[in-house]
C-alpha cells in the first residue's frame, strides 16, 4: 500500500501518512516517530469520530513536547539524573525534564523518521536503528513495531528489537485517548478501571521513590471503573505532585498478553479495552496540555482533555535492581505487545 504525503521535517525529511481500515476501524499511523494520528470508531449511534489527539502537520508535531501518538524510546518515562550503570559502565543522558532525562531525551524515537519495512489495509511495519550513542544509550539497537488491525475492531502493536552491546529499552506508545472526540473538551467523566492493586508513588521530580504502594483507600484505586474525575482533586500528595494522574500501575500477571485498563465514555458509549505483556501502565490525565497546542481539528488542547494509557516497563528501573530489568543484551530479542480495542455499547 502507498502512503500519503504528510509533509517534511524541518531539515527536509518526507513524512508519509498510512491509512489502515478494518471493521469498524479506522488508523492513520505516521513514518514520523511512529504516530497514531487518528483512530476513528463509531459511536452507540453509528456517528464516525477521531478519538485521539494530534497535530495537523509536521511542524505541530515537531514543535510539541506531549509526544501526541508516538513511540517513546529508547528509555519511555523518567531516569533520575540521566544517569545510570551498567555491567560497571556510567553512562549519563541528555537532561530534558529538570535534572533528568525523560521519553529517551532531546531527541528520542518520536522524532525520528523511521522507515517503513511493509504496509497493506491492515498493517504497517516500521523500522529504526538506533546507533551506539545516539542520545548516551550504548550499543547498536535495532527496533521494529508492528501495527495491526483485527475484525474485532483492535489495533494490536507489536514491538520487536536487538542489540550488539548491553543496554537499556523501554518502549510504549502515546496516544492520548478522547472517546467523546478529538478537542470535544476533558475526559473526567471517562470511567475508568486498571488491573492493579499497587501503583509507584514518585518524589517532587516525578521519579519512582522505590515503594510500592497498594491502591486500596486512596485515589489510585481503579480496581473497579471510577470517573476520572471523581477524586482527581483529592487532597493527596502524589496528585499534588503530578497535577492529576501521572504514576504507573504495577499490573497484574506480567508477562502474558491480559487485561490492563478499561475506559467508557458514558455520553457516546465508546469503549476502549487496553491489554498488554508489559508490567507497567502509566495512567496520565495530559496535565501538561497548557492551550498552547492547536489540534488536528483546530481546537486547543488543555489539561485533562484526554488520557494515556501507556504499557511500559517501569521508571528508572536501571537505577532500582527490586523493579523489573529493563536490560537488553546482545543475542536477546526485545518482544511486548499492547492492544487497543475500541467499541461501542
Amino acid at each position: 500500500m502507498a502512503g500519503q504525503p504528510f509533509g517534511r521535517t524541518k531539515d527536509g525529511s518526507p513524512v508519509t501518512r498510512y491509512k489502515l481500515a478494518r471493521s469498524r476501524l479506522r488508523v492513520d499511523i505516521l513514518d514520523y516517530g511512529g504516530v497514531v494520528s487518528r483512530i476513528d470508531t463509531p459511536d452507540r449511534e453509528g456517528a464516525w469520530t477521531n478519538v485521539v489527539l494530534g497535530a495537523r502537520d509536521v511542524a505541530g508535531y515537531e514543535a510539541s513536547d506531549a509526544h501526541f501518538g508516538a513511540i517513546i524510546g529508547r528509555y519511555a518515562n523518567r531516569i533520575a539524573g540521566g544517569r545510570f550503570s551498567l555491567d560497571g559502565h556510567e553512562y549519563q543522558l541528555p537532561l530534558n525534564v529538570g535534572g533528568n532525562t525523560m521519553h529517551g531525551g532531546t531527541n528520542g524515537f518520536d522524532r525520528r523518521v523511521w522507515r517503513v519495512i511493509r504496509a497493506d489495509e491492515t498493517t504497517v511495519v516500521l523500522g529504526y536503528r538506533s546507533i551506539d550513542g545516539e542520545q548516551g544509550f550504548p550499543g547498536n539497537l535495532d527496533v521494529e513495531v508492528a501495527y495491526s488491525l483485527s475484525d474485532d475492531q483492535t489495533l494490536r502493536i507489536d514491538y520487536r528489537a536487538w542489540t550488539d552491546r548491553p543496554t537499556i529499552l523501554n518502549l510504549t506508545n502515546h496516544s492520548y485517548f478522547n472517546l467523546s472526540g478529538e478537542g470535544s473538551g476533558d475526559v473526567m467523566q471517562h470511567r475508568v478501571a486498571i488491573a492493579a492493586d499497587h501503583y509507584l508513588p514518585t518524589d517532587a521530580d516525578q521519579i519512582p521513590t522505590g515503594e510500592i504502594r497498594p491502591v486500596a483507600g486512596t485515589a489510585f484505586d481503579f480496581r473497579e471503573p471510577e470517573a476520572l474525575g471523581s477524586r482527581i482533586r483529592d487532597g493527596d500528595s502524589q496528585l499534588a505532585l503530578a497535577h492529576g494522574y501521572d504514576h504507573t500501575f504495577v499490573l497484574r500477571e506480567p508477562g502474558s498478553l491480559r487485561h490492563a485498563a478499561s475506559a467508557v465514555d458514558p455520553a457516546s458509549g465508546r469503549r476502549l479495552d487496553v491489554a498488554t505483556t508489559q508490567p507497567g501502565l502509566q495512567l496520565y490525565t495530559a496535565n501538561m496540555l497548557d492551550g498552547t497546542a492547536i489540534g488536528s481539528g483546530g481546537r486547543l488542547y488543555r489539561a485533562g482533555d484526554a488520557v494515556c494509557f501507556e504499557a511500559q516497563g517501569f521508571p528508572d528501573a536501571p537505577n532500582r535492581a527490586e523493579f523489573p530489568s529493563t536490560t537488553l543484551r546482545p543475542g536477546e530479542v526485545f518482544t511486548a505487545t499492547t492492544t487497543y480495542r475500541l467499541s461501542a455499547d
